[in-house]
């Protein structure tokens, strides 16, 4: 009879026998056994299917007949069956928090959100006066699923080259965390359902925008990024298209305003990248990647671009101001920043060190969020292209005499309509002003 179970010395034969005898399953045996001992603790040096129970008692038990011991092998088999749900749930949040890190390197999050702010930023600014928050959050979520798709389809191509890098050795695909097909398969749906999502919700342009920039990343940059160092020129267009698509998706549209933000995207990221291309010169070698540093020992070359692209963000503040996208004010803080980073530029220019080169890349992660926050506070939402939501759209209006081109017999009352979307096959008589609006220049057309 079985009083108070197993004990501790009793443990201690079994695992005497176990390591001894030509019978490995007999530790199974005693494992078994020991589940049904009442009171009994759970020793954690055992993994969870191999725990030993003790008892309270510190009395012997007499060891098990042989009868015993096959009613024990049976119970063995199925030591599975019985392992609390406990282990059970904590295996699976494991293997959960496994795989979302692995997808998570391989979307490399942060720089897929960098992305979504920017898509969500020429949302904002393609929206007019009233935002559609429904709308901006779909279209961010799927800026973030087809952005996260093009990271990890690099990383399937470059699994090679970054297993030779040291910043880069350690992702999933080069470490081994996950299998290839996996990984192929995680980028296929997230491509796929970004995309459809964009065209659901938002319009079949924004959902063009985003498959061709998603073709563009993985199957055009990834591989030149190893054959010609014009591949940073390629990249630069890749980020100015997602503030492009962010304004599509609002405004249905591309038009000349929406360019603003792209731009500052793309002249931004030449001197970012140039600055990281020769802070990391040693790596990008050692991976095989042809990078315009590279090919540049005195960095003179490198410096030197970085500090033109730079110059060319200077007027965007003035365009913004000029076609009404921003007020005055955005012009002041659009110069004081881009001269930040332009003094930051010519100083790595005058003195190529690794110091000065980290410097010009700080001052480029501090550019982009300032602007576009300058650009979200100081924008025009009562402009020509967000007054006019509907471009056939027909408004009355007494008449102007800077628009009457009749004869002066003719003075019936003119039907004027306003478009900004382009002439449509007539130019404009005048530009007049509306109300409440009036330093507001709007181009009008006569109709008959």
């Amino acid at each position: 009879m079985w009083r108070n179970s197993a004990t501790v010395s009793f443990s201690s034969k079994l695992l005497s026998y176990s390591s001894s005898s030509a019978n490995p399953n007999y530790f199974h045996y005693a494992s078994a056994f020991s589940i049904f001992s009442p009171n009994g603790v759970v020793d954690q040096t055992l993994s969870p299917s191999h725990q030993r129970f003790y008892c309270s008692s510190a009395v012997p038990s007499p060891s098990p007949s042989s009868g015993s011991v096959i009613k024990l092998g049976f119970l063995a088999n199925k030591s599975d069956a019985f392992r609390p749900l406990c282990l059970k749930a904590r295996d699976a949040v494991q293997l959960a928090r496994h795989y979302g890190r692995c997808y998570w390197e391989l979307s490399k999050a942060r720089l897929s959100m960098l992305v979504v702010a920017t898509s969500g930023t020429g949302y904002v600014l393609g929206s007019g006066n009233a935002v559609d928050l429904a709308g901006l959050c779909y279209t961010c979520a799927g800026t973030m699923m087809v952005a996260a798709s093009a990271n990890s389809l690099n990383q399937v191509f470059e699994i090679n080259n970054d297993a030779k890098m040291k910043r880069t050795r350690l992702r999933p695909l080069p470490s081994g965390r996950i299998a290839i097909p996996h990984a192929v398969t995680w980028a296929s749906s997230v491509g796929f359902a970004g995309t459809a999502l964009l065209a659901w919700k938002a319009n079949m342009l924004a959902a063009g925008l985003a498959a061709s920039n998603l073709v563009l990343y993985a199957f055009v940059y990834t591989p030149l990024k190893q054959i010609h160092p014009v591949n940073t020129w390629v990249g630069a267009v890749v980020g100015a298209i997602p503030p492009l698509l962010g304004w599509a998706a609002a405004s249905g549209q591309i038009s000349l305003n929406g360019l603003i933000l792209p731009a500052a995207l793309y002249f931004w990221q030449i001197p970012h990248f140039m600055a990281l291309a020769y802070l990391c010169r040693d790596d990008y070698a050692a991976g095989g990647y042809r990078m315009f540093s590279l090919a540049d020992a005195s960095g003179r070359r490198t410096a030197a671009v970085a500090f033109r692209n730079c110059l060319y963000l200077i007027p965007l503040g003035f365009i913004a101001y000029d076609w009404g996208v921003a007020s005055g004010w955005f012009c002041v803080e659009s110069s004081v920043i881009t001269l930040a980073i332009s003094a930051a530029a010519f100083s790595f220019y005058r003195d190529r060190t690794t110091q000065k080169a980290r410097r010009m890349f700080y001052a480029s992660l501090l550019y982009l969020p300032v602007f576009m926050s300058g650009l979200l506070f100081h924008r025009l939402s009562d402009n020509p292209q967000c007054l006019a939501e509907n471009p056939n759209s027909i408004v009355e209006l007494p008449s102007f005499p800077e628009a009457v081109t009749e004869s002066e017999e003719d003075d019936q009352k003119k039907k004027v309509r306003y478009v900004t979307a382009g002439p449509q096959g007539r130019a404009p008589v005048a530009y007049a002003s509306i109300a409440p609006f009036p330093f507001l220049p709007v181009p009008f057309y006569v109709d008959q």
